[in-house]
């Protein structure tokens, strides 16, 4: 699985520009299910029959991740940007990012004499080494997005990343499919689009499959560095089942399968409240008249950074986790 995520990591696929990303995968799991189809907004929507009659169950991770958008071209070549996702600037100066055609930017910022300015991010830049405007436009124009340009790391029981979040969740869904023996419920596996911009993907598809159960698979935060915000998510504890975020209020029905499910057959887990931020199920949730939603969460450290920390045992968790329960007949 570890050969898998490096190569879900490693793809270009910032929001809204997730097609390559969506043909590896596609590629992947095209054989293992029974049918599979891309939408009109970009998701990846991969169909196991169940049982007649049997409870339509949506599960989804999003493709997409962060980035940047080029909004002018300064006229000694430089690049300033808009950010596409939650990208805090404090973390930014000295990067590296990389285009689509596999150009690199470095990420620079303004002299300044106070040095609060430093954490704006009008005050940063993309410098591709261009030597004029011209030079500059003959290489990227407006609206060009980039994604950090970070290597997939593999240090044993931790594993480090630009963009676990949501790559962690794609390698989760693809390997449940690939384990899965048994298929009594009616399972969607949906790779979503521009959730980093506002859950878009996830809301129009379990429109159109309208679920009766909906989970997302995403990464949470943890609370195990050194002055964190409050959490009891961390590393190594398992799969974290979610109770609440900004998005969502868990349905107590679903908490409770995948609670159930996870001490029938002795997988990790860890329960998890997030104070900030949210997932695909919050969009699942709100669709039509209502769905049953929750989320199963990797804990990573430095999320939404270029390099995102999970461990192994925690991603091994989650797979175990959906595996065992899609194997048996849900009841809702």
């Amino acid at each position: 699985m570890k050969e898998l995520i490096k190569n879900l990591t490693e793809i270009w696929g910032p929001s809204g520009r997730e097609d390559l990303v969506c043909e590896f995968i596609k590629t992947e799991i095209a054989e293992l299910v029974d049918d599979v189809r891309v939408d009109v907004m970009g998701n990846l929507i991969a169909h196991k029959a169940g049982a007649p009659g049997a409870p339509r169950i949506m599960l989804a991770g999003h493709m997409d991740e962060i980035g940047f958008m080029v909004s002018y071209i300064d006229e000694k070549g430089f690049l300033r940007f808009s950010t596409v996702g939650g990208i805090r600037p404090y973390v930014l100066v000295g990067e590296r990012v990389v285009f689509a055609d596999g150009l690199v930017g470095i990420l620079g910022v303004e002299k300044t004499d106070k040095p609060e300015d430093v954490l704006k991010m009008d005050k940063i830049y993309i410098d591709i080494g261009a030597i004029d405007k011209a030079d500059a436009e003959s290489k990227v124009q407006i609206g060009d997005m980039a994604t950090y340009q970070r290597p997939f790391v593999d240090q044993g029981q931790r594993l480090i990343a630009n963009n676990f979040d949501d790559r962690i969740g794609c390698a989760i869904l693809m390997q449940v499919i690939k384990e899965m023996t048994a298929c009594p419920n009616e399972v969607y596996f949906v790779f979503t689009v521009q959730e980093e911009v506002g859950l878009r993907g996830s809301r129009t598809s379990a429109y159109g499959i309208d679920p009766d159960m909906g989970i997302a698979v995403d990464v949470c935060g943890s609370g195990d560095t050194p002055e964190p915000y409050l959490m009891p998510m961390a590393l190594g504890k398992g799969a974290a089942i979610k109770i609440k975020d900004n998005s969502l209020l868990v349905s107590p029905r679903v908490r409770e399968l995948l609670v159930e499910t996870a001490k029938a057959h002795d997988i990790p887990y860890q329960l998890e409240i997030l104070p900030f931020g949210g997932t695909d199920a919050g969009a699942m949730q709100m669709t039509r008249a209502g769905v049953l939603a929750g989320c199963i969460s990797v804990p990573s450290r430095h999320v939404h950074t270029p390099s995102e920390m999970v461990d192994y045992g925690d991603v091994r968790a989650c797979v175990d986790l959906l595996v065992k329960l899609l194997e048996s007949p849900i009841a809702l």
